[in-house]
């Protein structure tokens, strides 16, 4: 039984080691991750499970680890080699941070399609208990001249999209292949919560681009 979700973006200036003069800049978006965490832990949940997107689909134990020293800081979580991808690594930190803990951590490729995602969200859901999601989801990387991807006029609209559905506790209808286009890194992770929000309430923490990629923090719950 689904009993909360947190949406996060995961970029790695979230870490402020990682920021460094900038830093503040993402106060704001900081604060509306931890607070949508934190509900995860508010919502007497048995189990939290971590999803996120990846360049390969694979599942990790409780005590997985993973680092940012390919972005610039040997920032680590967890003990043992690094295995955790970029989006699995912040979304283990934002979970210690509040002091909580995952069951498992799940990546799902960027590529996935509809299916493969859905299916992952119902084995998540229906194993029994309380189960809560924290999905480490980016919007897309080509809302201005400045972002990552340049700038698309489509970027915008789809964003407005995403957000919109998510703020009535669904998950839009995504083209697989307009998303890819866009740099929507999110997609993927965001389409594992396909169906599951049903009999939840929701409400969107942040919903900005500072650097020129769609970043939102949604919390559903019951």
């Amino acid at each position: 039984m689904l009993v909360a979700v947190a949406v996060c973006p995961h970029p790695p200036l979230l870490v402020p080691a990682l920021a460094g003069a900038a830093a503040a800049e993402l106060d704001d978006l900081r604060a509306a991750c931890a607070s949508a965490v934190r509900s995860l832990g508010d919502a007497g949940a048995d189990t939290i499970a971590v999803v996120g997107g990846a360049s390969t689909t694979a599942a990790y134990g409780a005590d997985a680890a993973g680092s940012l020293a390919p972005w610039g800081a040997d920032v680590r979580v967890g003990e043992g080699e690094a295995v955790l991808p970029l989006s699995l690594t912040i979304g283990r930190l934002l979970l210690d941070e509040e002091h909580l803990g995952a069951s498992a951590f799940h990546a799902i490729s960027f590529d996935a399609d509809p299916a493969e995602c859905a299916g992952l969200g119902r084995r998540l859901t229906e194993r029994g208990g309380r189960t809560a999601l924290l999905v480490m989801a980016d919007g897309s990387a080509r809302l201005t001249e400045k972002s990552p991807g340049y700038l698309d006029p489509r970027a915008e609209p789809y964003d407005r999209a995403i957000v919109r559905a998510l703020a009535r506790a669904e998950v839009p209808a995504f083209d697989v292949a307009e998303a890819a286009e866009l740099w929507v890194q999110g997609r993927a992770a965001l389409q594992v919560l396909d169906g599951l929000g049903e009999g939840l309430s929701a409400e969107i923490l942040y919903d900005d681009a500072p650097y020129g990629v769609g970043y939102f923090v949604v919390r559903w719950t019951e």
